[in-house]
């Protein structure tokens, strides 16, 4: 599809330079004809003056067809000249339009691919809890002598399907929300130790659960951005680290100026990331290996692919270090 579209582009900007190319050409052409036809006028003139005044050493006739001859043959040959001269530029507009096309489309190419993978990926994921779904409820219809009970069971079963359904709706819609240009987003200046407060008053409870201590070594720093999403973001990141974290273990979230930014960490004292999934900890539905998820890590991969937009929108930059075994630290610089 891109090909045919490369090649369709690549023929409009030949048209376009060749349609340049052949009006300055002849403008070219009708300028130098103008000089000639000029020239020529001005030497037969010359001529039938001498003629007429019958001077003692007059133009011989022989030198003035001489004049006419070369002045033919110089509109010829700048013909000639004006010709290749555009089969050079149709040559040279062919390749330079065919590279051109191609990194013209390439940006489009990407975003459809992208949302290509995109519709799979949202296709796979949900494929799952809706195949188990109606599985169940095909399986129990058939069975005749179904109780209240197993009733109760089906519904309840379906319930945490329905549950995983919104779950993974509600994290499309976010990253696709984070997708978008932020030029609908206002951004005003915001206070980085309220902002991670609020983020874990979200999540403190879960820790508690967890047995896990969320510390803090906050130096007050404000931020240009958009308070919910800036809030969306770490809570993102703490969830992370609180699924990832042993029991009674901690995690530890610094906030501090460096070059006249916000250079913030949230570090976890969990299982860690493997080395050949750390390039892919911000990809879309990607799921670390078995040691990492633990058997018992709910989500689909979709938080911090949403916390990587968010940071993107607010043109900062978000890295990951980790050890297996010792931690993981995200670094946000804002």
């Amino acid at each position: 599809m891109f090909e045919k579209a490369r090649i369709k582009l690549t023929l409009w900007y030949l048209l376009i330079i060749m349609v340049i190319s052949v009006i300055f050409s002849l403008v070219i052409y009708s300028g130098i004809n103008k000089e000639l036809e000029r020239f020529e006028r001005a030497q037969n003139m010359r001529f039938r003056r001498e003629q007429q005044l019958m001077l003692p050493n007059p133009v011989p006739l022989e030198l003035h067809n001489i004049d006419t001859q070369t002045i033919r043959e110089a509109r010829m040959r700048l013909t000639v000249t004006l010709i290749i001269i555009n089969f050079g530029i149709l040559g040279l507009a062919g390749i330079s339009g065919y590279f051109l096309a191609g990194r013209t489309l390439n940006p489009i190419k990407e975003m459809v691919d992208d949302q290509n993978r995109f519709i799979t990926d949202a296709s796979h994921e949900l494929r799952t809890p809706l195949t188990s779904l109606k599985t169940s409820i095909e399986v129990n219809l058939r069975n005749k002598n179904l109780t209240l009970d197993q009733a109760k069971t089906l519904i309840e079963s379906n319930l945490e399907d329905v549950e995983s359904l919104q779950v993974l709706s509600d994290g499309l819609i976010k990253l696709t929300y984070y997708q978008k240009p932020s030029g609908n987003i206002s951004f005003e200046k915001n206070s980085t130790k309220e902002i991670i407060n609020s983020a874990i008053s979200k999540v403190e409870t879960i820790a508690s659960e967890n047995k896990i201590k969320i510390n803090t070594k906050i130096k007050e720093v404000s931020v240009a951005g958009d308070r919910k999403s800036l809030i969306e973001l770490f809570t993102i990141l703490l969830d992370n680290a609180i699924k990832y974290s042993k029991k009674n273990s901690s995690i530890t979230i610094t906030a501090r100026k460096e070059n006249n930014k916000a250079l913030i960490t949230v570090r976890d004292e969990g299982v860690g990331i493997s080395e050949k999934d750390i390039p892919h900890v911000f990809d879309r539905f990607y799921r670390a290996e078995k040691s990492r998820s633990k058997g018992n890590v709910s989500g689909y991969g979709l938080g911090l692919s949403i916390a990587k937009k968010i940071v993107q929108m607010h043109n900062g930059t978000i890295s990951v270090e980790s050890e297996k075994d010792k931690g993981t630290t995200f670094t946000i610089i804002l």
